[in-house]
């Protein structure tokens, strides 16, 4: 995922994830099984997963987005990243936030995401 910067106020776009919880590698791969039905890819590598914020007490609160507003399973995505993530040994709770700022782009695919739909 790109961290991109507003060039006015320093202040990033995209809230930084707790990396150094003992919960993130296991989160993220419950956020990698949840894929896009119309691309095949997971919503993690496609940069869809903006933050993912875990507390001491190990509440989750993922922030992601979708390829676009009009997206048809909008409704649904969020719910079902919430249920991959309380499969999570440990998760007490989960809330998933969609966001459209900043706007999602190709530019915050992985490279595993891009390769897999063929633009490397």
């Amino acid at each position: 995922m790109t961290s991109q910067t507003s060039q006015m106020e320093g202040v990033p776009l995209i809230a930084p994830s707790s990396t150094d919880h003992p919960l993130y590698e296991a989160v993220v791969e419950a956020c990698r099984a949840v894929y896009d039905p119309e691309i095949p890819v997971n919503i993690f590598d496609l940069g869809l997963v903006y933050t993912i914020f875990i507390n001491d007490e190990a509440d989750v609160v993922v922030t992601m987005s979708l390829t676009a507003p009009g997206c048809p399973v909008a409704g649904e995505m969020p719910g079902w990243v919430a249920n991959a993530v309380e499969a999570v040994p440990g998760v007490r709770t989960v809330d998933v936030n969609l966001t459209w700022e900043p706007q999602w782009g190709m530019d915050m695919m992985s490279d595993e995401a891009r390769l897999e739909l063929g633009f490397m």
